[in-house]
């Protein structure tokens, strides 16, 4: 009797042989898998107890950088960073909130993460351009017309704000058409748009109404600026106005191209 074909013994090798090896193989798959999901269980179960409960990456000390006026110590009391507590649950968004709530001085402040155990606060505190007097301290008002603090003394080299307008008298319907913050920050305006020689000489900037701003600098002489617009055409006017003519008292560039000196 003929053996069996190739083809035959083919087939009964692959029978016998096949279906042990796939499961050999999706065994050893299978453990691989099992045994990768157990390390990455471990090793992030491991990472989390090293952020949140060794004491290796805990807040040891808060560092201050920044400050002019307020002191490191009173950046830190405000900001109440939990010291101790692990480094990965302080919300920095939460004390940055804290900083500028509680010192109106802070204008902007970066909270970061000084790994292994700081946390560092950057400051950068408002810096006043005008000064309000009230019941007699000063009030420092910014660049950006916010009041943010109250001092017993005039800041050195900061003019004071004289607002002169009133509810009934003269600027009345300019207050109640502008309001208060409005003329305030038409001070700043102008301020910020003196000469560099004429703003250190600025003793006080009054306001009668939004287009009724004037200077008195600090040897007498006044200047009419009126509003706050064209500051920088006024500004050069000045400065080549007060050139072409040294002994004048009074300077009037509220129309710059028609500017005005008088008095000796």
């Amino acid at each position: 009797m003929a053996g069996p074909t190739t083809a035959e013994r083919g087939e009964r090798q692959q029978g016998s042989s096949g279906p042990p090896l796939v499961r050999r193989l999706l065994g050893r798959r299978l453990r691989t898998i099992v045994v990768s999901a157990t390390l990455l269980v471990l090793l992030g179960a491991g990472s989390v107890w090293v952020l949140y409960g060794s004491h290796w990456l805990r807040v040891d000390h808060v560092s201050v950088s920044g400050t002019r006026v307020l002191t490191p110590a009173e950046v830190r009391a405000a900001a109440a960073v939990p010291v101790g507590d692990p480094m990965v649950s302080v919300d920095t968004d939460a004390v940055e909130a804290r900083l500028r709530r509680k010192l109106a001085r802070i204008d902007t402040v970066d909270v970061v993460r000084a790994w292994p155990h700081g946390i560092g606060l950057k400051v950068v505190e408002r810096t006043p351009v005008l000064l309000v007097r009230k019941d007699g301290d000063f009030v420092e008002v910014d660049d950006e017309g916010v009041r943010f603090a109250t001092v017993p003394q005039a800041v050195k080299g900061v003019p004071l704000l004289e607002l002169s307008a009133s509810r009934t008298g003269p600027g009345a319907a300019g207050l109640r058409r502008f309001g208060t913050g409005r003329l305030v920050r038409e001070a700043v305006r102008v301020a910020g748009d003196l000469p560099s020689a004429v703003a250190d000489d600025t003793r006080a900037v009054r306001v009668r109404s939004f287009d009724a701003i004037s200077l008195e600098l600090g040897d007498g002489r006044t200047v009419t600026w009126g509003s706050g617009e064209n500051g920088r055409a006024k500004a050069r006017t000045l400065t080549a106005l007060m050139k072409a003519a040294p002994g004048a008292r009074h300077f009037d560039v509220s129309v710059p191209t028609a500017p005005v000196s008088a008095g000796s």
